[in-house]
């Protein structure tokens, strides 16, 4: 199991960095790359989303709470839905019209809290 923070670190340890004017979203290559990095995440068109599944309501609201959380500790915030036994988390840098870093940094640091990073 250490093996697998390990690996999704490189991501996860990183912090979002304020978006600028004129920032631009990330290449086609660079989404592949750091998907490959995540579990579970799926691109759609200028975003990424998964969907988390728990035993029940209570679950799912603690982890919305932690994700509300490194939302705010990251200023960087994703649309959230969810029921009583699923979330589903959605991330798009808005000021670059598509996926920048920021995106990634988040939906790591998601993955660790949930408990499955990527192996």
């Amino acid at each position: 199991m250490a093996r697998n923070v390990k690996s999704a670190s490189g991501l996860s340890r990183r912090k979002c960095r304020p978006c600028r004017p004129g920032s631009r979203p990330l290449s086609d290559g660079r989404v592949r790359e750091y998907l490959g990095k995540l579990n579970g995440w799926d691109r759609e068109g200028g975003k990424i989303s998964r969907r988390f599944r728990f035993k029940d309501y209570g679950q799912v609201a603690a982890f919305v709470n932690a994700v509300a959380w490194i939302a705010q500790a990251e200023d960087h915030h994703p649309d959230v839905e969810f029921g009583t036994r699923t979330c589903r988390v959605s991330y798009s840098t808005h000021a670059a019209g598509g996926l920048t870093e920021n995106d990634f940094i988040c939906a790591a640091k998601i993955d660790l809290i949930y408990g499955n990073p990527k192996t």
